[in-house]
């Protein structure tokens, strides 16, 4: 199939991609810790959820709750991180308290709280620039992988995702290092080109880990998609995952060179 029947084969996929964005685009447009805090208070609410389900835990609002809870404690506190290794040892005593329990109640807070976590810290601490360079890595890593697979793809990369490919690994790769490098030297960021094609890199390479390790969960649920809510991409979790394991990488990366 060539690539502009490709393209059209995929028009809803692209559809729903265009209207992700513009949400993205409006929130980036208000600029504020409010916006940012309540758009990613609504993907939570959703990929919690789905997440949830891919534990094992179906249906659980009680769990929900207590991620929920989590969520909404960090996001008011100075340092969101501390809430979830707080949160996670009173699992842990509960757990210990009541042997009915399995330690896998804490999984919620592990995925995706913890790295929506970052996710929202990148923004409090460096602000729009370092959305925009996330947003341009992962987008052009999953759209390179995508289609670079679809063209060139034959050698398998994970049993966990029998459908990716090391050449479409690479063609994720190699568009994020061209994309998210422009985005990145545009970027408000006192760092040299090198510097930034490296950091664009290794978020690249952890966006395709992040969307592996999704690909993982569903296996090991044996579903196709996590979610249903967004058409031609399955769940809230299918369209972030590569975010919630980039995000982490950025926000060291930046706090390491960052002026």
């Amino acid at each position: 199939m060539g690539l502009l029947a490709r393209l059209k084969s995929d028009a809803k996929r692209w559809r729903t991609a265009l209207i992700l964005l513009l949400v993205a685009a409006i929130a980036i447009a208000f600029h504020s810790v409010w916006a940012i805090g309540a758009l990613l208070t609504i993907i939570f609410a959703v990929a919690s959820w789905e997440a949830i389900a891919l534990f094992g835990y179906r249906g659980n609002l009680r769990l929900w709750c207590a991620s929920a809870v989590a969520w909404l404690a960090a996001i008011f506190y100075p340092r969101p991180i501390e809430v979830v290794a707080l949160a996670i040892l009173v699992l842990a005593a509960i757990v210990a308290l009541d042997q009915k329990r399995d330690l896998k109640v804490a999984l919620p807070i592990l995925y995706p709280t913890a790295p929506m976590l970052f996710l929202f810290s990148l923004y409090t601490d460096f602000g729009i620039g370092a959305y925009i360079w996330l947003l341009a890595i992962t987008l052009s890593c999953d759209a390179g992988a995508y289609y670079a697979g679809k063209a060139l793809g034959k050698t398998p990369f994970s049993p966990s995702s029998p459908n990716k490919t090391i050449e479409g690994v690479a063609g994720g790769i190699t568009a994020a290092a061209i994309f998210g490098t422009i985005a990145g030297v545009i970027a408000p960021f006192s760092i040299g080109f090198w510097t930034i094609l490296a950091i664009t890199i290794a978020c690249a390479i952890a966006s395709v880990f992040g969307d592996l390790f999704e690909s993982y969960l569903k296996r090991k649920a044996q579903v196709k998609d996590s979610g249903s809510i967004l058409p031609g991409h399955g769940g809230a979790l299918d369209r972030i995952d590569g975010y919630l394991f980039a995000a982490p990488v950025l926000l060291f990366a930046l706090r390491l060179v960052a002026d």
